[in-house]
């Protein structure tokens, strides 16, 4: 294994400091529009399945598609990217895929073409692994967390602009118009991560015995099941049947859009308070914080009777992903050396994928079952009891 303080010096001689600040603006503009690329449409993407096929199950089958795609491919890509000791290649042609992901669905005539369009999103979302782990390679070791946490508010806020305009946008052309410009913000990221680079690392050629012991670690695995946890929970409710419940409540597709919208922009604020508040609060504390506001704003959903109930419970969701994820991700690489880190990296963001998979299928096996409000008071009690219990073993290993 490369010596991780040899290979710290060389990345440290790549650039100046001038080029160093231009890297992090030009991979921050990536990001920014990827998350564009991949939730213009996502606020009423459940409605828009639902005219599709009025089969609960199916509309789940569908969402779930983004879910299982990148718990697929995430962690291959990640031993892939040090085994080259290149990871731009990866982001090119995550790219790619988020844009013609997302022109397949906008031409779909039926439930197969948006199941084949979600699918191929699924394995875009692929490109935040190694994404990640370029941005904080600019940063130093120890400002992981920060980093991490920087790079999501950015990319919150790609996610809360291209929300916040999805009703409108439904307005003006109907379903498709939203997809078709996802289309193009992947083509405008394309451009601008062209001529960026990237600082060189040492390949690391895989091996079972190592990427077995990488996984096992508890400062690498704990992070990644908690966050498929919060997935779950977050993927059930916000992005899965929320929704469809506020649709029964008389949102319309410019309510649903601020629904979602609110609830990354409040996502931003818990980057916020993450990035300034984790060194004097420690992640533990704030992880255990977040999954108070998760299973809060999910119970009350499966109370709510009035549509600002669900706003009120959106904040809370919100709130909890913006505190927790950028945390657990940062966790998860915290203490890995830097040649293993996109390893470590495609290890989350793989576990938590599964989460992102699961929370849509399940719920909505269930909620075809028993009603989408049993389904949100099922998710709310398993989320508290499980994330306070796991969260207890976070400390990180000596």
């Amino acid at each position: 294994m490369p010596d991780p303080s040899a290979v710290q010096a060389v990345a440290s001689a790549q650039f100046g400091a001038g080029s160093r600040r231009l890297m992090i603006w030009l991979y921050a503009g990536v990001a920014f529009l990827y998350w564009v690329g991949l939730y213009l449409y996502i606020p009423t993407l459940p409605t828009y399945v639902q005219s599709k096929t009025e089969n609960l199950a199916m509309v789940g089958v569908v969402l779930s598609m983004y879910g299982l795609w990148q718990a697929i491919i995430r962690l291959p890509l990640g031993i892939a990217a040090d085994w080259l000791g290149q990871r731009k290649p990866f982001i090119l042609i995550g790219l790619i895929l988020t844009g013609l992901g997302a022109w397949i669905m906008g031409n779909a005539e039926g439930v197969t073409g948006l199941l084949a369009g979600r699918a191929i999103t699924g394995l875009a979302a692929g490109t935040w692994v190694p994404l990640v782990v370029v941005f904080s390679s600019l940063f130093p070791p120890q400002e992981a967390v920060r980093a991490t946490a920087l790079l999501t508010m950015i990319g919150s806020v790609g996610r809360i602009l291209a929300a916040s305009i999805t009703g409108s946008l439904n307005q003006m052309g109907g379903y498709s118009l939203a997809f078709f410009l996802a289309t193009g913000a992947a083509a405008l990221a394309i451009l601008i991560v062209l001529p960026s680079k990237e600082r060189q690392h040492l390949p690391q050629r895989p091996s079972l015995r190592g990427v077995g012991h990488l996984i096992t670690r508890r400062d690498v695995l704990l992070p990644a099941l908690l966050a498929a946890l919060s997935q779950y929970a977050n993927w059930a409710s916000t992005f899965g049947f929320m929704p469809i419940l506020a649709s029964q409540l008389g949102a319309t597709d410019v309510a649903q859009s601020m629904l979602v919208s609110m609830h990354i922009g409040v996502a931003i604020l818990g980057n916020l308070a993450a990035t300034t508040i984790v060194r004097r609060l420690g992640p533990q504390r704030l992880v255990y914080l977040s999954f108070v506001l998760l299973s809060a704003g999910i119970g009350g959903a499966a109370l709510a009777t009035w549509l600002p109930v669900l706003f009120i419970s959106q904040f809370c969701i919100g709130l909890s992903q913006g505190i927790g994820y950028p945390v657990l991700m940062g966790m998860s690489i915290q203490y890995v050396a830097d040649a293993e880190r996109t390893t470590a990296m495609g290890l989350h963001q793989a576990v938590y994928a599964a989460g992102m998979f699961s929370g849509p299928w399940v719920s909505g096996q269930l909620a075809d079952a028993i009603g989408i409000r049993p389904t949100f008071a099922m998710t709310a009690i398993i989320c508290l009891s499980a994330g306070l219990l796991l969260s207890r073993w976070l400390a990180p290993e000596k």
